[in-house]
């Protein structure tokens, strides 16, 4: 029997429509797509491990993943074709390649950069429904900058994550830069870090827009980014906002 060969991909998905990238009963989510289309290809079962889960909402530029397949090994540039013309079109494999079985999608990362969109005007662009959070109101740019250099850093960063149904193993994560910019009426704010804990990005981006709005001081971010508690910051930023933008190896 001829072992199996380890192809990685690169996804992209507006996710908008899914349930998130992690597997659920009812079928709708990015992992769910990916294996059916897999398993319509090569008639067999598929497990499609990605590198992170990302939410129901959640968008991603390019989500990374790996699957072990045997039989006949299709070209690259040939499963990027077969997949897309099964995948949903807001599911697309933009490349694809084999690697050794020694890679893996999630356990091999060793970081990743997220990006938050936040628009800041009267009036929300239809184009930008879903793709960004509408915050209506002015925001304080340099409060949301001094407040952003305090996430820089290792830290214990449970005052920041939500509570996925299991404690995680270590809530330390280092973050090495988190990069604040302005063109026009958008906002981006980009995180680039070795983890990210559930929730991690939203509830930190949450409380920057309080800050930036007034409604929060720095001090108090501070105070929860030492807390040490789970579930400490309780407003998270909307899901629509964010995109994992590349996973680092």
């Amino acid at each position: 029997m001829a072992m199996a060969r380890r192809l990685k991909l690169i996804v992209a998905y507006d996710g908008t429509e899914f349930a998130g990238w992690q597997s659920q009963s009812h079928g709708n989510t990015i992992q769910d797509h990916l294996e059916r289309a897999f398993g319509r290809i090569t008639g067999t079962p598929a497990r499609v491990h990605g590198a992170g889960r990302t939410d129901a909402g959640v968008h991603a530029l390019a989500q990374c993943a790996h699957v072990d397949l045997s039989g006949k090994p299709l070209p690259p540039a040939r499963w990027v074709e077969a997949l897309n013309a099964l995948l949903p079109p807001a599911i697309r494999v933009l490349r694809c390649g084999y690697v050794s079985n020694n890679f893996h999608a999630r356990l091999s990362a060793k970081g990743k950069i997220y990006r938050y969109r936040i628009w800041c005007a009267p009036v929300l662009p239809p184009f930008e429904y879903s793709r960004a959070w509408h915050v209506p109101h002015p925001l304080d740019l340099k409060a949301l900058k001094e407040a952003a250099k305090h996430f820089v850093g290792t830290h214990d960063f449970a005052g920041f994550a939500a509570n996925r149904g299991k404690p995680e193993q270590s809530t330390i994560r280092t973050i090495y830069s988190v990069r604040v910019r302005q063109k026009g009426p958008c906002v981006t704010i980009e995180f680039d870090g070795d983890g990210f804990l559930y929730k991690m990005v939203r509830l930190i981006v949450g409380s920057l827009v309080k800050c930036a709005l007034g409604k929060m001081r720095i001090n108090d971010v501070t105070a929860r980014l030492n807390s040490g508690s789970v579930g400490a910051a309780r407003f998270a930023a909307p899901a629509e906002g964010l995109f994992l933008v590349r996973v680092r190896y």
